[in-house]
């Protein structure tokens, strides 16, 4: 049996019952990264000599029967904006070519001590600043789908990772849709998290008030089990998920259905066909505050990216992609009276949308509008680039800026995902609803 293609849980498993030895399947794995025609432009970097001594250690603590996690000895592979002790960390840009930490970020050094095996860093759009995953500056990494589209973004090379078979898991990064698009495109779960729930010391910022750190994988039990690696923490009980009759789903109504294509259009209403067909009960959401907030939204992040970044970009701005170093000048001219009021108004919203939605199980949306849109189209510039990032983002950006956390899961249509909408911190009670319609959905 071919261990690349098996999930995260069922590797996890297989080592803990002697039956596959970590280090012969971090080779498997490392062989398999070398033989693919996409490597360089999946990988920004593969790190066998730490994969390979991360795996003696996993295959010694498993032959003593005392392993550290579930997923203790099984390879994943890290987005290139998590510090890695002595490797470079480049955050997709050429702004911090270069780059090496001195130590790990404060994720990564977690789920090491977790036992999970660092296969290396991943490709992603430049500094996290897009949705479509483009970075002629590094590398584009393929969709699984469609290798002349776009693999979606920032998370690119992480899902392409998981989706051609070169991690068990990875972790990405999610500011605005980052981890959920690519996840979508690529026919992946995947999982932003609450802003806050972990760390992000050792993260390369974009905008830190919605920086998120969240896993791309095959299954929603494998995000369960990848969160509590990067928690810390015992894995949550995954056994015994109850169904979905009797589940309460707001389907959200505002703005995140307009002028959606066609697949993913037919995708989502399957899905709700599906759903209404167990028994669950799905009721039809305005939620028209959102609207303020959305159409503040470049304010909100331009702004912050702009301090962050400015001064570094002004100093060496021709090594950028000009598509995303023109995003980032977006922030130059942001007022600071309109930021601060931009977030009153969004942290009075985010308290109505809790009160508006703490009655159902989880708010439902199409996790992206459209398809991976054409790369050689994107590459020409033009409005192109502009609308299809914009409206990549835009159904994604609802659960950034309501502050709470989200997970998408493929929907059986290539490149449609469907968007999970839970509670702040809620994270473990939308995983479970989350493997029930999972279950349901196939």
């Amino acid at each position: 049996m071919d261990w690349t293609t098996r999930s995260a849980a069922d590797l996890g498993r297989a080592i803990g019952a002697g039956e596959i030895d970590p280090v012969a399947l971090t080779e498997a794995f490392l062989e398999a990264i070398d033989a693919h025609p996409h490597r360089d432009r999946i990988y920004a970097r593969v790190t066998p000599d730490r994969a390979r001594a991360e795996a003696r250690a996993a295959a010694a603590r498993a032959a003593l029967g005392r392993r550290l996690s579930p997923l203790d000895g099984v390879p994943v592979s890290w987005k290139d904006l998590v510090d890695s002790a002595g490797v470079a960390t480049e955050a997709g840009s050429a702004l911090l070519k270069g780059r090496v930490p001195a130590e790990d970020g404060h994720v990564l050094r977690v789920a090491s001590a977790m036992g999970l095996v660092c296969l290396g860093k991943t490709h992603m759009s430049e500094l996290a600043f897009s949705g479509l995953g483009l970075n002629p500056v590094t590398a584009t990494p393929p969709c699984v789908n469609n290798e002349n589209a776009a693999p979606g973004g920032s998370s690119s090379g992480a899902a392409a990772s998981v989706a051609f078979g070169l991690a068990a898991a990875a972790i990405g990064s999610d500011t605005g849709g980052s981890v959920r698009i690519p996840s979508a495109w690529n026919d992946l779960v995947g999982l932003k998290t609450t802003a806050g729930r972990l760390p992000l010391d050792g993260v390369v910022p974009l905008a830190e008030r919605f920086d998120t750190i969240g896993p791309l994988c095959r299954t929603v039990e494998d995000t369960a089990l990848m969160l509590a690696a990067l928690e810390g923490r015992a894995a949550p009980d995954m056994r015994g998920l109850p169904p979905v009759k009797g589940r309460r789903f707001g389907v959200l109504k505002t703005i995140v259905e307009d002028d959606l294509r066609e697949a993913p259009q037919a995708a989502y209403a399957s899905v709700l066909d599906r759903l209404s067909a167990a028994g669950a009960i799905l009721e039809p959401v305005e939620f028209p505050a959102l609207e303020a907030p959305m159409g503040a939204a470049g304010l909100l992040y331009t702004a912050e990216a702009w301090a962050i970044w400015g001064a570094r970009i002004e100093a060496d701005a021709e090594v950028m992609f000009p598509r995303i170093r023109e995003r980032f000048e977006l922030g130059k001219a942001c007022n600071a009276a309109d930021y601060i009021r931009a977030w009153r108004n969004l942290d009075a919203v985010r308290a109505a949308w809790a009160t508006r939605m703490a009655g159902y199980d989880a708010v439902l949306c199409p996790t992206a509008p459209n398809l991976p849109p054409d790369y050689d189209k994107l590459m020409q510039g033009g409005d192109y680039f502009v609308t299809e990032n914009l409206l990549t983002l835009r159904n994604t950006r609802v659960g950034n800026l309501m502050g709470i956390c989200a997970v998408t899961l493929p929907t059986g249509t290539p490149s449609c995902g469907v968007s999970l909408m839970g509670r702040a911190m809620g994270e473990d009670a939308l995983l479970r609803l989350a493997g029930s319609v999972e279950a349901l959905l196939g």
